[in-house]
Parts: structure tokens; C-alpha cells; sequence
């Protein structure tokens, strides 16, 4: 019976190595395979375990939004599974094959980079602007005589609601390669309002309106504290400049305050009898008509 199975074991392993030859396999290539799998299994899982709790706290650390981690996390699990691969490729003995891939894979992304030289440079943007953070969701910003509170901001784009309702869609790109300006970022906002006076009216009590409405407003800070500074001598008037400050704003705010102040000072100012001129033109000569007698015979 010993000698039967001795006889029938290396016959059955000899049927099945004929068999993965014929297809085109050997125990070789099966056993690569095998190692191939189990290993980018294994670095991508212990990728994901170690990297991805580090990366997780750098994004903390940088006070990102919810919306703006979701990309890059994206991002980072791709590039672990990318060199999961790599170093599986390696385990396996395919270097020859890995090296094949990577000169494709390099005249590919030369190709590609081509191609898509916009959308590549709209994408790393959008990382400077993850990462930089020169405006959040919900900011009130402006740039190239375009204003609106910000919407969405993703790897390419980002989507801006105007004030007129409209959705802009601004590649990512042109917000890096223009100034932004962020009136929100700083908490705190400066607002200038200009106000202008009669030659004859008195430039102290206009002053003390201006400073006075300003501070009986709620809305406007008492620290830094309302100033007022004459800034022209015009035409027909003379000019004098409010500089106040709210706190916290967004663009309802300030339109809303700087409205409020506006109509107060200008009630104060008829009240007190200040005159708010407006620019006048005067225009002299004569208005000399030829040929009136010609046409007056015509008519007879």
C-alpha cells in the first residue's frame, strides 16, 4: 500500500505541474503572485494604521474645515496604496516588470502633463489653498472687481455665491495667481465713509456729528474709537472722512451699519443746518443764430 501512494503522489504532482505549464503558469509565477498579493495587502493596511492617524493630526493642527480634509485625505490613502504596490512589485522579484512600468508610467505623466497643464495647475492650487488657508467656506471675498461670500472649494475649483445670487465656478489657479481680498479674516473691519460740508459750514461741528453718530451706533466698535480726518478741498465742498470700525462682519453687516450711519449723520446735518452740497455747473456765452432773416422770409 506504501509503495501505491508513493507511486500515485508524485504521478498526481507531475499531472498538475503539466497542467499549469500547458496554461502557461508554474509554481514560480503562482507563488510571486501569491507574494505580490500578501504583501501590498499588508503595507497598504499598516500604511492606513500608521500614516493615516499622523496626516489626520497635521490636518487638525492646521484648523481645516470638515469639507477641505476630505480631498487631501483622499489624496494621502491614494499615494499609500501607490507605494503598497511599489514595494509589493519589489517583494515579488518583479523588478524588471516594475521597471517597464515606471518608464511608462513617467512617458504617460509627460503626456498627461501635456494635456492637462490647467487642470494640474488648478489642482495643486487648490492644495496651496487647503493649506495656506487665505479664505474659508463662508468668507466674504473679493478679487478682479468680483465679490461674493464662498460657497465650496475643491481640488480644481471654487464655487463663489455673489450678492446678486449668481454662482461663480473660479478655477483654483486664477484665485492663486490674483490678490484676494479677505474683509473678514481678521475679525475685525475698518470702514472709511466720506461725508461732505459747505465751504461756509462749520468743519468742528460737523466733527462732532459724525464722531457722535458714530459712537451711539451699536453696531460700531468704541475701541478703536471713531475718528475723523479732512481729506479734500473740493469743487463745491469740503471733504471729510469717518473712520470707524465693526467687529466680526460679513457682508450684510456692513452694508447694513454703514447704511445706519450714513442716514443718521445726514439727519444730524439738517438738523443742525449743515449743507451737504452737490457738484453745480454754470454754463455762460451768448447764442448767436445766422440766417434768421433768410428764414424769415421763407416763411412769408
Amino acid at each position: 500500500m506504501n509503495g501505491l501512494v508513493s507511486t500515485i503522489v508524485p504521478a498526481t504532482i507531475g499531472t498538475a505541474e503539466d497542467s499549469l505549464e500547458t496554461i502557461g503558469l508554474d509554481i514560480e509565477t503562482i507563488a510571486a503572485v501569491g507574494v505580490f498579493v500578501a504583501v501590498a495587502a499588508v503595507a497598504y493596511l499598516v500604511g492606513r494604521a500608521i500614516i493615516s492617524p499622523l496626516f489626520n493630526r497635521v490636518l487638525n493642527a492646521r484648523n481645516l474645515d470638515a469639507h477641505a480634509k476630505r480631498p487631501l485625505k483622499k489624496l494621502m490613502n491614494f499615494l499609500i496604496l501607490f507605494a503598497a504596490i511599489s514595494i509589493a512589485f519589489g517583494a515579488a522579484g518583479f523588478g524588471n516588470f516594475l521597471r517597464s512600468l515606471a518608464t511608462i508610467a513617467a512617458a504617460a505623466t509627460l503626456a498627461i502633463g501635456f494635456a492637462l497643464q490647467d487642470v494640474i495647475k488648478n489642482f495643486v492650487s487648490g492644495i496651496f489653498i487647503f493649506t495656506d488657508r487665505p479664505f474659508r467656506i463662508g468668507d466674504w471675498i473679493e478679487w478682479d472687481g468680483n465679490s461674493g461670500i464662498v460657497e465650496d472649494i475643491s481640488l480644481r475649483v471654487t464655487r463663489v455665491r455673489t450678492f446678486d445670487n449668481e454662482l461663480l465656478t473660479v478655477p483654483n489657479g486664477h484665485l492663486t495667481d490674483t490678490v484676494v481680498k479677505n474683509p473678514v479674516a481678521n475679525g475685525r473691519l475698518r470702514l472709511k465713509v466720506d461725508f461732505g460740508i459747505g465751504y461756509d459750514d462749520d468743519i468742528e461741528k460737523a466733527t462732532e456729528i459724525i464722531v457722535e453718530e458714530a459712537e451711539a451706533h451699536e453696531g460700531i466698535l468704541e475701541d478703536p474709537a471713531p475718528s475723523v480726518r479732512l481729506v479734500e478741498l473740493g469743487d463745491s465742498s469740503v471733504g471729510l472722512q469717518s473712520r470707524i470700525w465693526i467687529d466680526s462682519p460679513t457682508r450684510a453687516d456692513f452694508v447694513k451699519t454703514r447704511g445706519e450711519y450714513v442716514q443718521t449723520v445726514k439727519e444730524r446735518f439738517d438738523a443742525e443746518g449743515i449743507n451737504i452740497p452737490y457738484p453745480n455747473r454754470t454754463i455762460g456765452g451768448d447764442l448767436q443764430i445766422q440766417g434768421i432773416e433768410e428764414l424769415a422770409t421763407q416763411s412769408d
